[in-house]
């Protein structure tokens, strides 16, 4: 009797989907920075260059400008249609770039993207209804989210791949 087996990729495929959803620069800094630390061989990709430590500066720099965006009231809503888009595809990108070792890249873009729709929109209504819980200070519930996105996109790219 053949036992199936536990597709390793797939979860943190996903997984970087989902903090996608939260903080879509997050995780592509988190990829980038797994490049150039080593945990994450992009070598045979087109992404390689994500292994850079300009690349990862950049990345990083974005991340945590959108980590002080994301508290400004002009900031349109992660459910907005470009903003959503834009979650899903970098989601994907990154979904596909955790499984480029194994060469599942597709199945990781689906992952990937899949992760990204329920981060945006489990991410959005958790935060609504958390600020309407605390009697809507948002601003405490905002570095809740960033934390969660931090810590988790850190400890799924941690793991050699």
């Amino acid at each position: 009797m053949n036992t199936p087996t536990f597709d390793s990729d797939l979860p943190p495929a996903l997984l970087i989907g989902v903090v996608t959803g939260l903080r879509s620069m997050t995780s592509l800094a988190a990829v980038s920075w797994a490049a150039q630390r080593g945990t994450l061989d992009l070598k045979a990709t087109p992404f390689a260059f994500l292994a850079f430590p300009a690349a990862t500066g950049v990345l990083g720099l974005l991340a945590a400008g959108e980590l002080i965006a994301d508290k400004l009231p002009i900031v349109p809503s992660r459910k907005a249609p470009l903003s959503f888009l834009g979650r899903v595809g970098i989601g994907a990108l990154c979904g596909a770039l955790l499984c480029a070792p194994t060469k599942r890249m597709g199945s990781g873009f689906l992952a990937g993207a899949a992760g990204a729709v329920l981060g945006t929109e489990v991410g959005y209504e958790f935060r609504a209804r958390l600020v309407k819980a605390v009697g809507g200070m948002d601003f405490p519930v905002a570095f809740l989210e960033d934390a969660l996105a931090i810590v988790t996109a850190v400890k799924v790219v941690s793991r050699k791949r």
